[in-house]
């Protein structure tokens, strides 16, 4: 398990673009028959992924979440970016097509993942917080969650955000997901940017052409800095960070959030004239 450690809104205005990276994003993840986890310091989140190709892929235990299982005092987000998957929950199972999603509440001891097709594997991304109570497992559907059609063609960001796992649909301790997918000649995303200081965000962007990168913004308003990331690379955005970002082609990304708040519409917008 990989550790990351947070720098403040001091420290990240002196940082190399190197340490930035060393600092705010997950990379190396959707590795075959892998199952790597970062654990951030930013609200105590957990990334990893699961791509099973010649065997079912099961959650590791690491000394640093002190546990005996993965879910002991932990909830979790999945989304799948491959081919049809299976998750097994303590001896039933969930089928997830592409981009379906699956809340696991806290203490489910077995937790196991697999592909249908190991020619074409499902690609599971996975986000977990600690929890203070269980909930039960859900699956969320693409066409079950919640459709927001927001932008425009003039300013380049026609999107879809598809809330799969949020209040009303499920029913979580912290966690709030989906995803936003751009429209072909649209790159920004998440326009006009915001904050949110009651909760942490994570964005891991997927669906990119080849060759194609994402200039993600972070930082104050007033010094904002760029993560430059490539297909399946995600950026950890502390409470007093923006996260926006723009792209050399259309994109998707998964977002997810941990805090005290799940109110999807819980926002400090800024003004886009005012980022320097």
């Amino acid at each position: 398990m990989e550790l990351k450690t947070s720098a403040d809104n001091v420290r990240y205005k002196t940082m190399t673009n190197q340490e930035l990276r060393e600092t705010f994003v997950v990379g190396d993840l959707f590795r075959p028959d892998t199952v790597p986890l970062t654990y951030s310091d930013i609200d105590r989140g957990v990334v990893g992924s699961a791509v099973p190709v010649s065997t079912s892929l099961g959650l590791p235990i690491h000394k640093e979440l002190a546990c005996d299982f993965f879910t002991q005092r932990r909830e979790m987000g999945i989304l799948n970016i491959g081919g049809t998957g299976v998750v097994s929950i303590q001896g039933e199972s969930y089928e997830l097509e592409y981009e379906d999603s699956l809340y696991i509440g806290r203490g489910n001891e077995e937790v196991s993942f697999s592909s249908k097709d190991p020619e074409v594997p499902a690609k599971f991304y996975f986000v977990s917080y600690p929890a203070h109570t269980s909930h039960p497992t859900r699956l969320v559907k693409k066409s079950d969650a919640q459709r927001l059609d927001l932008g425009a063609q003039e300013t380049c960001n026609v999107r879809t955000i598809y809330q799969s796992i949020r209040p009303g649909i499920v029913e979580t301790c912290q966690i709030v997901m989906g995803f936003t997918s751009l429209e072909s000649g649209s790159v920004w995303n998440t326009m006009p940017p915001h904050t949110h200081r009651r909760r942490s965000e994570y964005y891991m962007y997927y669906s990119m052409p080849e060759e194609n990168v994402v200039f993600h913004m972070m930082g104050e308003p007033d010094n904002v800095r760029p993560l430059v990331l490539q297909n399946g690379e995600t950026a950890l955005s502390p409470s007093w960070s923006i996260h926006t970002g723009v792209g050399t082609s259309a994109y998707t990304f998964c977002w997810s959030m941990g805090g005290e708040n799940q109110e999807f519409d819980d926002m400090d917008h800024l003004r886009v004239s005012g980022l320097r």
